[in-house]
């Protein structure tokens, strides 16, 4: 019925979502609430970190709309406003960033699932940008995808900087009313991190940036340029081959290009040559101007999917959509967002 709807030009929006409407971000920034209180924040905590993690060992990679076909565009897009960035978050000295995480979720099957998600800089120092798409059910119709949480620096199920429950989730107008996937990207705020004790009992881990450091943030920037990938990919090659495992994070480098997906449709994205398969990666964070021994560079695109452009069955391109001047609206709109304590 969504979808008939959209078709037939009567859009709406998604349950709980609010357009920002300030004059500069009219009609470009929805948010949706994801835990509007810290009483329902610390179920979900709880939910996640009971025995010992389970639920954390036991999801699995998100598996929609992980790979696309790939055409070069029409006309290549003109940026709509002049190139901008925001600058890193370091973290206390002694601490060494890490940015990158599994997004978990329970997706509209009933099931835990994970996404990949990177902390960025804002004031608060409480924002985690992941694909639109794994925050907002495009697939079952339903709002949100619920229990949603980051885990910075998770491996072989553990949560060495804490676990942070999102409060409310940034998101393009069109993505949020139409499935719009040129603009499939969200930014999420979260509550101070929580860990659990033996009896289940949790305690105040601190704020994610403060713990975790937070990458900047760039907009309108150049393709054909270099760019290093971070993410968690679990799934398959289309020939079979599982070179991952998701439990660990991976890293790739390479250079951008405008390319469209016909099928979805989208005609302004931007592909980089990349071996990430989809399940598990999407989410993943493409950062530029990477300072390898700070750890440290600027967010300028999030993998949506990926694509086998070769036709040899082995995925070789990750898509993101273009960060342009209404992403940076949106991200400034998170990035301003308090959350505070979860307890």
């Amino acid at each position: 019925m969504r979808r008939k709807l959209i078709a037939l030009g009567l859009g709406f929006g998604l349950a709980g979502a609010t357009a920002i409407a300030t004059p500069a971000q009219a009609e470009v920034v929805a948010s949706v609430p994801l835990h509007g209180t810290a009483a329902a924040a610390q179920q979900t905590a709880t939910f996640w970190l009971a025995d010992g993690g389970a639920n954390l060992r036991n999801a699995t990679p998100y598996a929609v709309q992980t790979s696309v076909s790939l055409t070069g565009p029409a006309t290549p897009p003109v940026p709509d406003t002049k190139p901008g960035s925001t600058a890193p978050i370091v973290p206390p000295d002694g601490v060494t960033p890490m940015t990158s995480g599994k997004v978990f979720f329970v997706g509209g099957d009933g099931q835990p699932h994970w996404c990949t998600g990177t902390a960025l800089q804002s004031q608060y120092r409480n924002l985690v940008a992941t694909a639109g798409h794994c925050v907002l059910d495009i697939e079952a119709g339903e709002a949100t995808q619920s229990q949603v949480v980051f885990v910075p620096g998770y491996a072989d199920g553990e949560a060495p900087k804490g676990l942070y429950v999102a409060k409310q989730a940034f998101v393009h107008y069109d993505f949020s009313v139409y499935d719009d996937l040129e603009r499939d990207y969200a930014f999420m705020t979260v509550y101070n991190g929580v860990a659990a004790d033996a009896a289940g009992v949790l305690s105040d881990t601190g704020r994610l940036g403060d713990n975790a450091g937070g990458q900047g943030f760039a907009w309108n920037q150049p393709t054909a340029s270099s760019v290093r990938l971070f993410g968690y990919p679990a799934g398959p090659h289309p020939d079979g081959t599982r070179p991952y495992t998701g439990e660990h994070l991976h890293q790739s480098t390479g250079t951008t290009s405008w390319v469209s997906a016909p099928e979805l449709p989208a005609e302004r994205l931007v592909g980089v040559n990349s071996p990430f398969t989809g399940e598990g990666s999407l989410g993943s964070a493409w950062l530029t101007h990477y300072d390898v021994s700070g750890k440290l560079g600027y967010l300028n695109g999030i993998t949506m999917s990926v694509s086998d452009t070769d036709a040899d069955n082995r995925y070789d391109t990750g898509v993101s959509p273009y960060f342009d001047g209404e992403t940076a609206t949106i991200y400034k709109a998170a990035a301003t967002s308090w959350t505070g304590r979860l307890v």
